[in-house]
Order: C-alpha cells, then structure tokens, then sequence
C-alpha cells in the first residue's frame, strides 16, 4: 500500500507515526515544503519571552525520526499538483529544482493553516511580520532586541501572549483589535474586563474596535507607524495575528469544502473521495456543543485526527470523538481556562442558553492562604445539557476546563455537575467542589 502525506506539522506527524505503527508495511512518502517538522507554534511568545531558551524543544519529532520508523520523507518539497483520478502527486524540490511525480492509494492532506494577510496598505513594509512557523518565529526573535514600539494586531490567543512577552522584555506594546473586547472567542466580558484592566496596569496600549487603515513606512521601507480610523501609534515592528486560513487550493474542487476552504471529513477523518483523507487545521472538525462541523485550528484537534487517519487508513475502526475547542492561558499571572460555548457564541448559533457567573475561594477559608475563581457555566436551555464553561484565577483552574470538555463531549447536564463526585481535602478544594458549587448555583437560578 503507498501511502503519500502532504504536509508535516502535527497531523502530519501523528499521521505519519499512526500510519507506520498500524501498518508497517505501507510505503509511506513524505512532502513537506519547510526544512523542519513538527514545530509548536503556541511556544513562539515563549521563545520571544526568553521563557523558552532552546529553541529545538519547541520540535517534538524530526525529519530523522520519521526516516527511522520508516518513512520516505521529502524535505523543502513544495507539491504543486494532485490529481485524484490517476491518484497521482506533482511535487519541485525547492532547493534544486527537480519535479517528480509519485502514485498513491492512500492521500493524507495534513497542509495545515496560514496567517490571514488582509489587503492593507503598506504590509509589505519591513519589519511587518507573521507568527506562525519557525522560520518566522526566528525573524521575529531576530528583530526583538532592536524593536523599542511594538504593535501587535489581533487580540487572540497568539496575540496577547506575544502582548505580554513583549512587555515583559521591556518594550512599549499597543494591541490593536477589529473587535471591542480581547479573546472574544474564548471568554465572556465579565472575563475579558478582568484582562484588559490588567494588560492597562501593564502599560500597554489597548486599541479596540479598531481596525488598521494603514501602515506607514520611513524612507528606508520599514515600519513606523500604524494607522487606524481614528488614531495613529509609533511602531518601529508590527506582529500580524488576525487569525488563519485553511492550505487546501491543491483539493479546491476535488473535495468537499465548507466555503472557507476546509476540508470536510466524516467521523473516521475521510473526505468525499475514499482515497483521501485529511486532517489538522486543512481540515473541519465535528464541534460538541452545537453538533455541527467547524473550522478551529488548534493543536490538540490536530494530534487526535492526525492519530485516526492512522487508525482508519484501511478499515473504518475509531471514530472522531468531536472538540470543544478546550484552551489554556497564562497571562500575567492569571490563569485561564475554557471550553465549548461562550455566552455570546451560543447566541449566534441561535442556542437558547443559561448562563451562570460566580465568584468562589478554591479552597476552605481556613487555609492560610486560598484564591477566588471566576467561573461561569452555560448550559442549554430546557435540556440543562452543558455546553461551555469558563474559569479564570490566580490558582492554577485550568484543569477544570479539560473536566468541562469532557462533560460537554458526553452530554453531562447541570445536575449531573451538581452532583458529581469530586474528593475533598482542605489543601486542594472544600467539601464541595468549586465546581459543583457552579452548577449548584446555576441549579438555583435557573430553578428561579
């Protein structure tokens, strides 16, 4: 069996692994465009931060690696053609040039995901840069040191990591955002109200609902100034985080897609055509809470679809298990922790919901010492059907969001929360567990 995967980064990789562990005797070929494999984007504001000081830990396999277990493995090859009738792959060596064509009886599309690039003017000013891969992450590393104003557009994740990585190195930082409220995917505003005053208290400069017009370049093309409707910021480097895009052009009419290009897989990670499968952030995932396919590049999505492709090659044997888009912060000493549904992402997927806010200790008053937690609970409404929650803490709470996920992946409902069987032991929590104290309390107003 000749088993051709494109693209090598964490489906990729889990692929490929799964792929050579369950059928050793598949001819597994291997084309990825980059000199490396398996790099962890999420670690570049740690990098950038100095919290990571080694970079090759930020690889959790190599090329050699894969060579090893058995693979045939095509670095810096860029493939430029699929031609699923003949099942046949096109791909150049970008380093000499040479085209060559391979057959397949398997495909796996693991291509991934590029930065948005909106159509502003003056992008391509220098010192404008994108945060995704490693070579990047490099360019950024290498321009930190001599950057004194740094402006970071997009209020995700990756930028306010970089946010704070930045301000921890000294630098002056502005966050610029389209939307009126930071990580507005992942958190409701009580939870983002909370953040912004402590990004303020950090000095850094919060634009929000502002969108960029403009970025101004000195004589000399680089980057000076970023521009908005309404205002004007210094800024000698620009980090671009406005989200991603599905890498599926070389499928784009040969399978299913939603409308943004990602590829549309079944529950054993399959596409329209039985030959191909996909996988990572090329692909769709099935999401819990509303039961219906989505496009949420993430990691975590990635590893456990890369791991069914394996599983599923030749016999549809596991099925996909569905996201909840579970996520993990850590922003100023502040820990952050969430999962499926926020209040105003249930409102427009048209989901009547309950939603619970509360603020409670961790642990028992008596302690020396305990923390408060903000936490909030949404359910669905009439069923009690728990579809997202969300938790913030100078204590660590974010493994209540991995608890969450698992409740919303098996349709668990307030009560069962209320109820459920937690231990007790002073140093860690009280007789009832703060989470069973949220769905207590959402019991109570809901019942009102």
């Amino acid at each position: 069996m000749k088993v051709v995967v494109v693209g090598c980064t964490h489906a990729g990789t889990a692929a490929i692994k799964n792929i050579l562990s369950t059928h050793p005797e598949a001819e597994v070929t291997v084309f990825e465009r980059n000199d490396n494999i398996s790099f962890l984007s999420c670690g570049i504001a740690l990098y950038v931060g100095g919290v990571v000081k080694d970079p090759a830990g930020l690889f959790y396999s190599s090329p050699e690696e894969l060579a090893k277990l058995g693979a045939t493995v095509h670095m810096e090859h860029n493939v430029t053609e699929i031609d699923p009738k003949a099942k046949q792959v096109t791909a150049k060596d970008l380093k000499s040039g040479a085209v060559s064509t391979v057959e397949y009886d398997k495909l796996v599309m693991t291509t991934g995901s590029w930065p948005i690039i909106p159509p502003i003017p003056g992008i391509d000013s220098k010192n404008v840069l994108l945060c995704k891969n490693y070579n990047q992450a490099k360019e950024i590393i290498a321009k930190t040191d001599d950057a004194k104003k740094v402006a970071v557009v997009g209020g995700g994740y990756i930028g306010i990591e970089l946010v704070e990585a930045f301000a921890e190195k000294g630098k002056t930082v502005t966050l610029i955002d389209g939307l009126d409220r930071i990580l507005n995917k992942y958190l409701d505003k009580p939870f983002t109200d909370l953040l912004e005053k402590e990004l303020q208290a950090q000095g850094i400069t919060l634009m929000l609902g502002e969108n960029v017009s403009e970025f101004i370049a000195d004589d000399n093309g680089y980057v000076k100034q970023v521009t908005t409707a309404s205002q004007t910021v210094e800024a000698d480097l620009v980090i671009l985080c406005v989200g991603f895009r599905p890498n599926t052009e070389l499928l784009k009419g040969k399978v299913e897609m939603l409308p943004n290009g990602a590829i549309k897989v079944d529950e054993y990670m399959q596409t329209s055509d039985p030959a191909i499968f996909a996988a990572g952030d090329s692909a769709v995932v099935h999401y819990n809470p509303t039961n219906e396919e989505r496009y949420i590049p993430l990691a975590t999505n990635a590893v456990r679809q890369g791991m069914l492709v394996g599983q599923n090659l030749t016999e549809k044997k596991m099925k996909y298990r569905g996201t909840q888009g579970t996520s993990g912060l850590y922003l100023f000493g502040w820990n952050i922790g969430s999962t499926g549904l926020t209040k105003e992402a249930a409102a427009a997927s048209n989901l009547a919901v309950n939603v619970t806010v509360m603020e409670d200790n961790y642990r028992p008053e008596f302690m020396p010492t305990t923390e408060k937690i903000l936490m909030e609970l949404v359910s669905e409404k009439d069923t009690n059907r728990i579809v997202g929650a969300q938790f913030i803490s100078k204590y660590d709470v974010t493994q209540s969001a991995n608890t969450m996920s698992l409740a919303i992946q098996n349709k668990m409902t307030v009560e069962d929360l209320a109820l459920a069987d937690f231990f007790f032991q002073p140093h860690f929590d009280r007789p009832w567990n703060y989470l069973n104290i949220l769905a207590q309390q959402a019991l109570t107003e809901i019942n009102e």
